[in-house]
Protein backbone atom coordinates (compact mmCIF):
# COMPACT_ATOMS: atom_id res chain seq x y z
CA UNK A 1 0.00 0.00 0.00
CA UNK A 2 1.12 3.53 -0.96
CA UNK A 3 0.17 6.99 0.11
CA UNK A 4 1.08 10.61 -1.16
CA UNK A 5 -0.14 13.58 0.62
CA UNK A 6 0.73 17.06 -0.39
CA UNK A 7 3.92 19.01 0.00
CA UNK A 8 6.19 21.63 -0.27
CA UNK A 9 9.88 20.63 -0.30
CA UNK A 10 9.14 18.37 2.54
CA UNK A 11 6.83 20.40 4.23
CA UNK A 12 2.61 20.12 4.34
CA UNK A 13 1.62 23.14 2.79
CA UNK A 14 0.76 26.17 5.03
CA UNK A 15 -3.13 26.21 4.38
CA UNK A 16 -3.37 22.59 5.95
CA UNK A 17 -1.16 24.20 8.96
CA UNK A 18 -0.27 26.72 11.01
CA UNK A 19 -0.87 29.74 8.24
CA UNK A 20 -3.97 28.26 7.16
CA UNK A 21 -6.68 31.06 6.64
CA UNK A 22 -9.52 28.56 7.85
CA UNK A 23 -9.34 28.37 11.61
CA UNK A 24 -11.39 27.22 14.51
CA UNK A 25 -10.87 29.15 17.47
CA UNK A 26 -7.41 29.67 15.92
CA UNK A 27 -6.75 25.99 15.12
CA UNK A 28 -6.30 25.15 11.33
CA UNK A 29 -8.83 22.91 10.27
CA UNK A 30 -8.70 21.89 6.73
CA UNK A 31 -7.56 18.26 6.31
CA UNK A 32 -4.74 17.60 3.78
CA UNK A 33 -5.79 15.20 1.28
CA UNK A 34 -4.45 11.62 1.05
CA UNK A 35 -3.91 9.30 -2.24
CA UNK A 36 -4.37 5.78 -1.26
CA UNK A 37 -3.16 3.22 -3.62
CA UNK A 38 -1.83 -0.40 -3.70
CA UNK A 39 -4.38 -1.45 -1.22
CA UNK A 40 -4.24 -4.90 -0.11
CA UNK A 41 -6.73 -7.57 -1.03
CA UNK A 42 -9.13 -8.38 1.50
CA UNK A 43 -9.08 -5.21 3.07
CA UNK A 44 -12.94 -3.90 3.95
CA UNK A 45 -11.58 -0.42 5.55
CA UNK A 46 -8.99 2.43 6.05
CA UNK A 47 -7.96 3.89 9.55
CA UNK A 48 -5.53 6.82 9.28
CA UNK A 49 -3.29 7.99 12.26
CA UNK A 50 -1.83 11.54 12.12
CA UNK A 51 0.93 12.72 15.22
CA UNK A 52 3.44 14.42 16.41
CA UNK A 53 6.29 12.86 18.02
CA UNK A 54 8.28 16.12 18.31
CA UNK A 55 5.80 17.87 20.70
CA UNK A 56 6.70 15.61 23.63
CA UNK A 57 9.67 18.11 24.85
CA UNK A 58 7.35 20.83 24.45
CA UNK A 59 4.12 19.34 26.20
CA UNK A 60 4.85 15.79 27.54
CA UNK A 61 3.22 14.19 24.74
CA UNK A 62 2.47 13.15 21.32
CA UNK A 63 0.31 15.23 20.11
CA UNK A 64 -2.25 13.36 17.95
CA UNK A 65 -3.50 15.71 15.30
CA UNK A 66 -6.32 13.01 13.75
CA UNK A 67 -7.68 9.92 13.89
CA UNK A 68 -10.14 8.40 11.63
CA UNK A 69 -11.75 4.90 10.99
CA UNK A 70 -14.36 3.17 8.31
CA UNK A 71 -12.66 4.65 5.43
CA UNK A 72 -14.04 2.36 2.33
CA UNK A 73 -11.03 0.53 1.33
CA UNK A 74 -12.00 1.12 -2.00
CA UNK A 75 -11.30 4.89 -1.89
CA UNK A 76 -8.68 5.83 -4.26
CA UNK A 77 -8.12 9.38 -2.48
CA UNK A 78 -9.65 11.00 0.82
CA UNK A 79 -10.21 14.34 -0.56
CA UNK A 80 -9.11 17.98 1.02
CA UNK A 81 -11.43 18.96 3.94
CA UNK A 82 -12.72 15.23 4.30
CA UNK A 83 -12.55 15.51 8.27
CA UNK A 84 -14.87 18.81 8.57
CA UNK A 85 -17.18 17.35 5.26
CA UNK A 86 -17.02 14.19 7.49
CA UNK A 87 -16.45 12.12 3.84
CA UNK A 88 -17.67 8.62 3.33
CA UNK A 89 -19.06 8.51 6.97
CA UNK A 90 -16.08 7.83 8.13
CA UNK A 91 -16.00 8.21 12.39
CA UNK A 92 -13.58 10.13 13.54
CA UNK A 93 -11.48 9.91 17.07
CA UNK A 94 -10.36 12.80 19.64
CA UNK A 95 -7.01 14.68 19.16
CA UNK A 96 -5.00 15.77 21.91
CA UNK A 97 -6.95 19.34 22.05
CA UNK A 98 -10.25 17.54 24.07
CA UNK A 99 -7.47 17.50 26.74
CA UNK A 100 -9.11 19.21 29.79
CA UNK A 101 -5.25 21.03 30.00
CA UNK A 102 -6.29 22.26 26.70
CA UNK A 103 -9.60 23.83 27.34
CA UNK A 104 -11.55 23.69 23.60
CA UNK A 105 -14.91 22.75 23.88
CA UNK A 106 -15.66 23.06 20.01
CA UNK A 107 -16.17 19.21 18.61
CA UNK A 108 -15.67 20.43 15.67
CA UNK A 109 -11.71 20.83 16.95
CA UNK A 110 -11.60 18.48 19.48
CA UNK A 111 -13.27 15.59 17.54
CA UNK A 112 -11.77 16.38 13.56
CA UNK A 113 -8.41 16.95 12.16
CA UNK A 114 -6.44 19.68 13.84
CA UNK A 115 -3.32 21.30 11.68
CA UNK A 116 0.14 21.47 13.02
CA UNK A 117 1.03 24.46 15.16
CA UNK A 118 4.55 23.87 15.92
CA UNK A 119 5.54 26.58 18.96
CA UNK A 120 9.17 25.89 19.38
CA UNK A 121 10.27 24.65 16.23
CA UNK A 122 10.12 22.73 12.84
CA UNK A 123 8.14 19.15 13.65
CA UNK A 124 8.27 16.11 12.03
CA UNK A 125 4.82 14.46 11.70
CA UNK A 126 3.67 11.04 10.67
CA UNK A 127 0.98 9.94 8.84
CA UNK A 128 -0.05 6.28 9.01
CA UNK A 129 -2.94 4.79 6.91
CA UNK A 130 -3.85 0.99 8.40
CA UNK A 131 -5.72 -1.31 5.80
CA UNK A 132 -8.35 -3.67 7.86
CA UNK A 133 -10.26 -7.04 7.36
CA UNK A 134 -13.46 -5.18 9.00
CA UNK A 135 -15.35 -2.14 10.17
CA UNK A 136 -14.43 -1.56 13.26
CA UNK A 137 -16.96 -1.05 16.10
CA UNK A 138 -15.73 2.18 17.74
CA UNK A 139 -17.89 5.80 17.99
CA UNK A 140 -17.41 9.63 17.25
CA UNK A 141 -14.69 10.82 19.31
CA UNK A 142 -12.93 7.46 19.98
CA UNK A 143 -9.42 7.75 21.78
CA UNK A 144 -6.35 6.65 20.02
CA UNK A 145 -5.73 3.63 22.22
CA UNK A 146 -9.22 2.60 21.37
CA UNK A 147 -8.25 2.38 18.07
CA UNK A 148 -5.10 0.66 18.37
CA UNK A 149 -6.79 -2.09 20.80
CA UNK A 150 -10.52 -2.68 18.12
CA UNK A 151 -7.50 -2.84 15.24
CA UNK A 152 -5.16 -5.58 17.03
CA UNK A 153 -5.67 -8.68 14.90
CA UNK A 154 -7.45 -6.85 11.85
CA UNK A 155 -4.64 -4.97 10.11
CA UNK A 156 -3.57 -6.72 6.57
CA UNK A 157 -1.10 -4.04 5.99
CA UNK A 158 -0.21 -0.42 7.42
CA UNK A 159 2.06 2.67 5.58
CA UNK A 160 3.40 5.31 7.08
CA UNK A 161 4.65 8.40 5.67
CA UNK A 162 6.78 11.46 7.89
CA UNK A 163 6.05 15.06 6.55
CA UNK A 164 7.31 18.60 8.33
CA UNK A 165 5.59 21.13 9.62
CA UNK A 166 6.68 24.85 9.85
CA UNK A 167 6.90 26.99 13.37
Amino acid sequence: MKIKIPEENGFLPEKYSKYSDTKINGNPVVSFPIEVCEVPEGAKTLALVFVDFDSIPVCGFAWIHWTAANIPANVATIPENASQDGAFGMIQGSNSCISPFVGEKDERVTKRYIGPTPPDKDHMYKLTVYALDCELDVKEGFFLNELLEKMNGHIIEKTALNIGGHC
